[in-house]
């Protein structure tokens, strides 16, 4: 479940041309955590789900989407 969670981060954060790197400065977030994410490595918090939602102007439901 993390991993495919993890894998429609990585899918939309790429097709929203957003780098780890941009992703987590917007978010004020270690690029390692984003990278953790999503490799399915760590489970994250609701709240983070919703920052990362709303920096890539996204519903969250579509992160669980697939």
């Amino acid at each position: 479940m993390l991993k495919d969670f993890g894998k429609r981060l990585r899918g939309i954060r790429l097709k929203r041309k957003f780098t780890q790197e941009k992703l987590a400065f917007t978010m004020e977030m270690e690029i390692s955590q984003i990278s953790r994410i999503e490799r399915g490595v760590i489970n994250t918090s609701l709240l983070n789900i919703i920052k990362i939602a709303e920096t890539l102007h996204i519903s969250p439901c579509e992160l669980f989407e697939g």
